[in-house]
């Protein structure tokens, strides 16, 4: 089989999992990764950090996504890589050959595509009954919208996550992190391998699981579907941009623009925290402007004090403000430019990457 063959996808200097201590969790864990682009290599990037041995097979012509470089490096570090012609039969037996030794397959082929190629869940359960099949579509298997092309901004946009991104004055943002892809779609993803695979170490049995992507996000506007329900008796109609408990209807929580054109975010939810803050802004007489002592979003004053806080706040550039919150314990923080997180001492040593790590034995 001439065109398949193998290679590796060398690790990024700073992105190891080693660095973790947990890089040995998924151990014996094999992954068949057939998927391309963002979701899926990212899903399968984690497993990969945690132990998992993946094999990414892509195309002859190798994965799109290469054109990228450090993207590719970054969402597929730590796995062996093979290609195949999807279109012979003799190299699809090959990959099914390599199923025979696997836990896990991940795709994210339109809905019918599997079926075409002979790996259904009927056809490869009848060889493999305790392999896990995971396929992340846009729309999901089935219904309507089940075969429509969508990116990351059109699942945004139909789930209702993108109308939640406005600013107070009603403008929407096109953010610069595919939370569709992400959150909607990596992250339910990997859950539901795990999940499957601890089902099919118990009962022996696997199972086909349907990411869709636009569902996955809109599950997770549980806050806004909530206030929503909370705030509308009050405001009279559903918050809108501006009006809600966490996206800038209350003074204790939002974003303010500095003397310099930066923004300063003001996160002290609870009482205790913007007592605090109030302390550093030399404002004591704004403690009890407090949603929890009644300012709720859409009074008067809580709309006046807004005004209040975003003036004093515009007197001063960020890195004074920053300065003077330093030390608090106020939940307030300067708004990062991007490479000036990637040099905070948070994220020293490329740590950066990975969310979790082991806490050393006695704390």
């Amino acid at each position: 089989m001439s065109s398949a063959r193998d290679e590796a996808v060398s690790p990024a200097a700073s992105i190891g999992p080693g660095a973790t201590g947990l890089s040995g969790l998924l151990s014996g864990l094999r992954v068949i990764d057939l998927t391309r682009n963002l979701p899926g290599p990212f899903s399968t990037r984690m497993l990969a950090d945690l132990g998992a041995d993946i094999v990414k097979v892509e195309p002859p012509e190798g994965d799109p996504g290469r054109a990228l470089g450090p993207l590719f490096q970054a969402l597929n570090h730590g796995k062996e890589t093979r290609r195949i012609n999807f279109k012979q039969a003799d190299e699809l037996a090959q990959l099914r050959d390599w199923l025979a030794t696997a836990d896990v397959m991940v795709d994210s082929f339109r809905p019918g595509v599997l079926a075409a190629m002979g790996l259904d869940a009927a056809t490869l359960h009848a060889r493999h009954p305790r392999l896990v099949m995971v396929s992340i579509t846009g729309y999901g298997q089935r219904g309507p919208w089940a075969n429509k092309a969508g990116h990351d901004l059109n699942f945004m946009a139909i789930s209702g996550a993108l109308d939640q991104m406005r600013a107070p004055d009603g403008a929407l943002a096109q953010s610069n992190v595919q939370w569709g892809d992400l959150a909607g779609g990596s992250a339910m993803a990997t859950i539901a391998i795990l999940a499957a695979v601890f089902a099919a170490q118990r009962t022996g049995q696997g199972r086909h699981i349907d990411v869709s992507m636009t569902h996955g996000l809109h599950a997770h506007l549980v806050m806004p579907r909530s206030t929503a329900a909370l705030l509308a008796p009050m405001l009279g109609h559903r918050p809108g941009a501006g009006e809600d408990l966490l996206n800038g209807g209350l003074p204790c929580y939002s974003l303010y623009r500095t003397a310099d054109d930066r923004h300063l975010a003001v996160g002290a939810l609870e009482h205790k925290f913007w007592r605090a803050a109030c302390e550093v802004f030399g404002r004591p007489g704004w403690t009890d402007r407090h949603w929890q002592r009644g300012a709720l979003p859409g009074t008067p004053d809580a709309l006046a004090l807004r005004e209040e806080v975003a003036a004093l706040v515009a007197s001063l550039p960020l890195a004074v403000w920053a300065e003077r919150f330093a030390d608090a314990d106020a939940c307030v923080t300067p708004v990062l430019t991007l490479e000036e997180a990637e040099s905070h001492p948070l994220f020293a040593g490329g740590l950066a990457v990975q969310p979790w790590r082991e806490v050393p034995s006695g704390g």
